[in-house]
């Protein structure tokens, strides 16, 4: 089969089974069948055999590690003490809750690297507190929702594990390369609730004493000190990206069992079984994902696919906004691992054509991929908040869509001045491993 044909096969049924409902992960898998059994080039084999090359990674025993930290941190009651901290920081600012959801989210991604478990724990905490203090629902949604996407960004995240061991990459480059963009965002958001809370005229907190702050600080100083753990290990050569991300499990549960005393051994049994259930999803949909991807690679489909594309001889900058446009219409529909694993690959040629800076094409890849959490059909985070709310997904859709428009600017940043946000990495170089 020629390279049109399998395009046709591998992306019309997937389409199709996407269409019924058919999990993303199953979908992938079941596509790649056609192939494998009418082909006498390949066999059944090669599922098996891809299926197991995908897991046999070291570096992807990060992503268990990162689900466990984040669990714990909201069954122990370490989310709670980052929350006494951010209405400390940011309680009276217009907009209080919604400034704090913002701000718990940039300090739960320094520990979680999971978007879906940042949503998960806070549309828990702050849609009800948000509706009961006059917030308009779909704000509140569209405010948690939107904030969540952090946690793939600001490091360490499992998307840029995922990143890294697929397109063979420096974890520690990305870490670094991560941290203005994601703090980009995050005063985009913070600015974005401004402009609703004064126009809304939503509450605000008194200020904090700067004893209240001291104490607020204080008390979370064991949380915050996990970050360091994940991402400084790693950028410092102390451990390597798996080891920081066990350590830091491994930390929370001392924190929320030992120190805290908030867990006790049935709920941490709970935890590992919730961790284990999330974990087995993420990493199934990888395995489906990589043979899917291989299929693609065997056939030259990539190269059929961007041959037009690589006439157009585009330069650094209109790549990257190619390169955006692509992972921002597939996150709508494709989770966000799978599209690393198959775009991804799929794009790489046509950056290294371009000239771009891998490190460049990680972040326009990953910044783009986060719009995909919250846009429909798929948006996994935006599904969750308005499950927890209980607010119909069309009732959000305007709110939602207006909180992402400055994060769209950023991507434009991050796309037009490279040497901005690959400044900090360059700087960092040296003392990176790969």
């Amino acid at each position: 089969m020629g390279p049109g044909e399998v395009a046709a096969i591998l992306l019309g049924t997937f389409a199709v089974l996407l269409m019924l409902r058919v999990p993303v992960a199953f979908a992938l898998g079941i596509a790649s069948l056609p192939p494998l059994l009418f082909d006498p080039q390949v066999d059944l084999y090669v599922l098996i055999d891809q299926m197991y090359s995908s897991y046999n990674s070291f570096l992807l025993l990060a992503v268990p590690f990162f689900l466990l930290a984040a669990n714990v941190m909201n069954a122990g009651g370490i989310t709670d003490r980052m929350l006494r901290l951010s209405r400390s920081l940011v309680g009276h600012f217009p907009g209080a809750l919604a400034q704090m959801n913002v701000v718990l989210s940039v300090l739960f991604a320094g520990v979680s690297g999971s978007a879906t478990a940042d949503a998960a724990s806070q549309s828990k905490i702050f849609i009800p507190a948000m509706v009961k203090e006059g917030y308009d629902k779909s704000f509140s949604v569209a405010n948690t929702a939107v904030s969540s996407v952090l946690s793939v960004i600001i490091p360490p995240s499992i998307l840029m594990v995922i990143w890294a061991g697929t397109l063979s990459i420096s974890v520690g480059s990305l870490y670094i390369g991560g941290i203005l963009p994601g703090l980009m965002l995050c005063l985009a958001m913070m600015a974005t609730v401004h402009i609703y809370a004064t126009k809304r005229h939503y509450p605000r907190f008194a200020r904090a004493s700067l004893a209240e702050l001291a104490g607020a600080a204080l008390v979370a100083i064991p949380a915050l000190f996990m970050p360091f753990i994940i991402a400084g290990g790693k950028i410092f050569g102390w451990f390597t990206a798996t080891e920081s991300a066990a350590i830091a499990g491994s930390y929370a549960i001392v924190l929320a069992v030992v120190v805290f005393r908030e867990l006790n051994l049935k709920s941490l049994f709970a935890t590992f079984v919730d961790t284990g259930r999330f974990a087995a999803v993420s990493l199934f949909c990888l395995g489906t994902a990589s043979v899917f991807g291989w299929l693609l690679a065997y056939y030259k489909v990539p190269n059929a696919l961007l041959a037009h594309a690589v006439e157009w001889n585009m330069g650094i900058t209109a790549t990257g906004f190619f390169v955006a446009g692509v992972f921002l219409v597939v996150g709508c529909f494709l989770d966000a691992i799978p599209a690393i694993v198959i775009v991804g690959a799929i794009l790489q040629p046509l950056t290294q054509h371009a000239g771009m800076d891998p490190l460049h094409y990680a972040l326009i890849g990953i910044v783009s991929l986060a719009f995909g959490l919250v846009t429909p059909p798929y948006g996994l985070c935006l599904l969750i908040a308005t499950a927890a709310s209980g607010e119909p997904l069309k009732a959000v859709i305007k709110d939602t869509m207006i909180q992402l428009l400055p994060m769209l600017l950023v991507l434009v940043t991050v796309i037009m001045l490279p040497q901005i946000y690959l400044f900090l990495p360059n700087l960092a170089g040296p003392i990176l491993g790969p």
